[in-house]
């Protein structure tokens, strides 16, 4: 895990270096392309696992509870936040 996050830190570091070259400007749609054929092959790994699908109302269960937790909870603070800095 320490070793992807330091290449991700490293990645931002020469992101940063070389943010006015013209080549990293042109990066932005074959990122994007990149990310979605890893989601894609994600859903075929998962597809192909027979846990996971056996699980899959459980885990659902569970991931619609988190998403609706988290999104309760950022809105709750955005709330605070603005009703502390409009006083």
């Amino acid at each position: 895990m320490f070793i992807v996050i330091g290449i991700m830190f490293l990645g931002i570091a020469l992101g940063y270096l070389f943010r006015k070259k013209a080549i990293l400007q042109k990066l932005g749609k074959p990122i994007s392309y990149t990310i979605y054929m890893l989601l894609f092959f994600l859903g075929v790994s998962v597809g192909g696992n027979n846990e996971i699908i056996r699980n899959l109302p459980t885990l659902g269960g569970q991931a619609l509870l988190l998403a609706f937790a988290g999104t309760l909870g950022s809105v709750l603070a955005a709330w605070g936040i603005s009703y502390f800095f409009k006083k």
